[in-house]
């Protein structure tokens, strides 16, 4: 058995990096923290607990997540067979039932004959093989210590969890099923809909905008960015009257049966658990007070008497200057037997934190045995992601998602759009499985029916 590995942190990328160095042979502590000391927006000790919207995106192969995905199974990904045995409906996108999700990967990780799950607070970076996988509520010991290491300056910027209601409290006489044009799988739908005319859209506008916030502390006051992707839905009101009515409260594709026509705006809610018992407000991160989420959103028609089973709050988001740090291995410079994996890289979205966890504990388990490190091809969105973390501009550095504009172009790319997505994903699937057969790697993921 290989020496051992220190993975700071059990996320979705600490998970996937303690999993995959453990299935080469590699002994493994993980370190969490939780649930001794909880986060701001961690509520269990589950390994793996997702705390912002439920959904992990498209699932399709023309999505660049939904490729990504394609790889990560391919790879023997633990995180994906969990998230695919816990799915539940979402349309064409793959969301879990958060608590049957996080509990499975748990159940998987303590199970495993070579990994130690230790419930304590790492304040130092360890002096050992390690993968730093502390994610973007990184401790205020830890986060000074990479401080120290870097020598830089971390970057932060804020990010939004929505509020999830119950779906009993629901008024389904006004609100209705169904996805954007006709999109979901299920009979019904995988959305419910709450119409919106434009004298009651303006009215939720006005009082958005006017709704109190909770005071930010003082670090926070003075370097306040939000990621665009996750941005406060009263930030996004701010910018425009009709701001949420091209975004998230866009009625495109949808009819309201009880006219017959298109509603000016329509606030959308998504199934947030397998026995569809809770609903989570698509776009509605927020950092308003409590009081004044369930008042403002109680003027949403449908959810005048909602049942809030978890309310929106903002929190830190805190990442470090990759480019300047990190190989595409996700090696740090200057010390090849330190890692670091998940959001702290500056990697966007669930799935990329799965995959730089993966890349991460893939190549610890390498180093340790003695092995060069994988840089997976720039033609796969693995590879695409991870080299845009190494070689982007440091000067300018921002977290980044899976996208289509990280892969090189195809040298000849159809002109119709879902074609070209389709042709920059299969290169990358084909790629990969010819890479991954000429390094002699192994798919060290778990049988079907082992979940």
């Amino acid at each position: 058995m290989a020496p051992g590995l220190i993975v700071v942190g059990g996320g979705l990328a600490g998970s996937e990096a303690a999993w995959q160095a453990a299935q080469r042979g590699v002994r493994v502590l993980l370190y969490e923290m939780r649930p001794h000391r909880l986060t701001p927006a961690h509520t269990t000790g589950w390994l793996a607990e997702i705390i912002c919207s439920n959904s992990l995106g498209s699932d399709e192969l023309e999505n660049a997540s939904g490729l990504l995905k394609a790889e990560l199974r391919f790879l023997g990904s633990l995180l994906m067979a969990c998230a695919d045995r816990t799915a539940v409906p979402a349309g064409k996108a793959l969301a879990v039932d958060r608590e049957l999700f996080a509990r499975c990967v748990t159940e998987h990780l303590e199970r495993h004959p070579n990994i130690t799950i230790i419930r304590e607070e790492v304040t130092e970076i360890p002096d050992a093989p390690c993968i730093l996988a502390t994610g973007p509520l990184t401790s205020d010991a830890l986060a000074a210590a990479v401080q120290r290491l870097t020598g830089q300056e971390y970057l932060y910027f804020y990010d939004a969890i929505s509020p999830i209601v119950a779906a009993d409290s629901i008024d389904m006489s006004i609100c209705f099923k169904g996805s954007r044009y006709g999109r979901g799988e299920e009979p019904d739908g995988d959305y419910i809909n709450c119409p919106m005319t434009k004298e009651e859209y303006e009215a939720f506008v006005d009082a958005l905008i006017h709704a109190e916030t909770i005071p930010l502390r003082d670090f926070e006051r003075e370097d306040r960015r939000f990621f665009e992707a996750c941005l406060p839905i009263e930030v996004l009101a701010r910018r425009g009257r009709e701001a949420l009515a091209y975004g998230p409260l866009r009625p495109t594709g949808l009819i309201d049966p009880r006219t017959g026509r298109q509603p000016y705006a329509v606030v959308q809610l998504r199934r947030d658990n397998r026995a569809g018992t809770m609903y989570s407000m698509v776009g509605f991160q927020t950092n308003l007070k409590w009081p004044e989420q369930r008042r403002v959103f109680r003027m949403i028609p449908g959810l005048q008497n909602a049942e809030f089973l978890r309310y929106g709050q903002m929190h830190r988001n805190t990442y470090i200057n990759a480019p300047a740090l990190l190989e595409p291995t996700m090696q740090f410079r200057g010390r090849p037997d330190l890692f670091f994996a998940g959001q702290i890289t500056g990697a966007e979205g669930y799935v990329g934190n799965i995959a730089t966890g993966l890349v991460a504990g893939v190549n610890a388990a390498r180093l340790l045995q003695g092995r060069p490190p994988l840089t997976f091809p720039i033609t796969t969105m693995i590879g695409a992601l991870c080299d845009y973390l190494a070689h982007a501009d440091p000067r300018d550095f921002q977290p980044m998602k899976a996208n289509f504009g990280l892969l090189p172009p195809l040298e000849r790319p159809p002109r119709d759009r879902r074609e070209r997505a389709l042709a920059y994903a299969r290169r990358a699937l084909a790629d990969l499985e010819r890479f991954w057969a000429a390094v002699g790697a192994e798919r060290l993921g778990l049988a079907p029916e082992a979940l």
